[in-house]
């Protein structure tokens, strides 16, 4: 029997075929007129789009990055307007509004590239591999974003600002900020405590980041010891951040 928590959140085994069925529907390309309706519902509807349209996150963090919500198509030619060349998704695929965003940053001529992190547990090693080598090597100024640009955006500029510009933990930690939506109490706290483990396990004892991804984070442990505030996590899990 499906708790009540599991209910509200989505997660009941029809639930998560559900969802299966979606993503699976939107790894094909939009070949209709009655795909791209479909689309853009998927976009606004689904995937909470038409709350965008008031608030889409977008900040600059520096000359090479900006940070945003998940953009629209009209979104990512604003982008092309403000001078940036790379599209940078930190979520899945699956959903129409990935779809769109491909074809729009195609018609505009940028690159788009995909770096799928998690927001509420500690990045993988194989993530962190991943965003070392893929970071360095994209055009910029680039736009990374995540679906509400609160949590897997602020991580992702935290590691481009670590991993590429050499800047302190204390400076990245920043990125992840109650300004842009990132609630620190709650499961996506979790993020927190990572750069926080970077700044004394690693930074403090001189080890770079790479090296100490290797031989000495352990991201199990890490989860496995962060606790949230259950308050904190039903209000993330309501906003339905993931």
């Amino acid at each position: 029997m499906p708790s009540l928590s599991q209910i509200m959140r989505g997660r009941t085994p029809a639930a998560r075929a559900r969802r299966k069925a979606r993503q699976e529907r939107w790894r094909r390309p939009i070949e209709t007129a009655r795909d791209r309706r479909e689309a853009w519902a998927s976009l606004m509807f689904a995937d909470h789009g038409f709350l965008r349209l008031a608030y889409r996150n977008r900040h600059r963090v520096n000359a090479a990055i900006w940070r945003s919500a998940q953009p629209a198509p009209g979104d990512i030619a604003w982008a092309k307007r403000a001078g940036v060349r790379t599209i940078l998704s930190l979520r899945g695929d699956g959903f129409g509004g990935d779809l769109l965003e491909q074809e729009a940053a195609r018609r505009e001529g940028l690159d788009f590239v995909r770096l799928v992190l998690l927001s509420r547990s500690a990045p993988p090693k194989a993530t962190l591999r991943e965003a070392i080598r893929l970071l360095p090597t994209l055009k910029t100024p680039l736009l990374m974003h995540c679906k509400s640009g609160a949590d897997r955006a602020g991580l992702g500029a935290a590691l481009y600002l670590i991993i590429v510009e050499g800047r302190p933990a204390a400076e990245a930690k920043r990125q992840l900020s109650l300004r842009y939506g990132h609630i620190a109490q709650a499961k996506t706290g979790v993020l927190d405590a990572f750069l926080e483990a970077y700044e004394i396990t690693g930074e403090r004892a001189g080890i770079p980041f790479a090296e100490w991804v290797e031989t000495v984070y352990d991201p199990d442990a890490l989860t496995a010891s962060f606790k949230s505030n259950r308050a904190a996590d039903v209000l993330i899990d309501a906003m339905d951040r993931e």
